[in-house]
């Protein structure tokens, strides 16, 4: 009964609260600025640097097994399985994988290193729409189904999961003075790393997912597990259907 007397409290809160609480003239004005100069643009920098480090793109094409001129077609289909690590994995968990052969100082998933690392790893697919393929193998199906079970299964005292903030009755509501995004029409699974304004600094999409799940008092599932990658194969699938292309980085409120 807790969890229900919660949900209406929360639809309520969510529709009562007016658009003009989503954000302020200061804020549009600064993100409008942003968006001409993304703050983000020296973290991908910083992060072409590192990548020096682990060789260059035919260096990450050969680890790969793809020719160096697929490379970016093949970036846009991550998060996907890699024969080589024999698992469903994301762009930043095989950048790991090289540090590793390559007897390198291993960057945390976590670490701000990494954000920006992955950040301009993925930004050379940029303008590629979004190419993951849910049905390549039966290792990417079962991750997109576990991702689906997390994104659509209520957790927490709360009862709360992904879907209910971003199901198709709910989008658009004010929630904490934003509006819930369609995750597949904004393009998430194409536009993270990111900037966040709110934090100044660059995020990745699991990293997102976990500042959701914390503000929800849900367990928060670590970077790189099964679950979390699921979960990105899940809602980049989401980008696919909307045709979304990879730019790269995003930036966010």
């Amino acid at each position: 009964m807790k969890r229900v007397l919660f949900s209406f409290a929360l639809l309520a809160t969510m529709a009562t609260a007016g658009e003009q609480f989503a954000m302020s003239d200061a804020d549009r004005a600064m993100y409008k600025e942003m968006l001409e100069n993304n703050p983000a643009d020296i973290f991908v920098e910083e992060g072409g640097e590192l990548f020096e480090e682990l060789g260059d793109e035919k260096a990450l094409a050969k680890f790969l097994g793809v020719k160096e001129k697929d490379l970016p077609k093949y970036i846009a289909g991550f998060p996907r399985y890699v024969k080589k690590l024999k698992n469903v994995v994301g762009l930043d968990q095989v950048l790991q994988a090289m540090q590793v052969e390559q007897k390198k100082k291993k960057y945390k998933l976590k670490s701000g290193k990494m954000f920006a690392m992955l950040a301009y790893v993925k930004s050379l697919a940029n303008d590629e729409v979004v190419n993951i393929d849910i049905n390549a193998d039966k290792h990417i199906k079962a991750s997109y189904n576990l991702g689906k079970k997390v994104f659509m299964t209520p957790r927490g005292g709360r009862g709360l999961s992904c879907n209910s903030c971003h199901s198709s009755d709910i989008v658009g509501q004010v929630l904490r003075t934003q509006p819930l995004p369609d995750l597949g029409k904004v393009g998430s699974g194409a536009t993270w790393p990111a900037y966040r304004m709110t934090k100044s600094s660059l995020r990745t999409l699991q990293r997102r997912f976990q500042g959701c799940m914390k503000n929800a008092l849900l367990k928060v599932l670590p970077i790189g597990s099964k679950e979390m990658v699921g979960l990105e194969v899940y809602v980049t699938n989401l980008a696919k259907k909307e045709k979304k292309k990879i730019a790269i980085p995003g930036l966010k409120r």
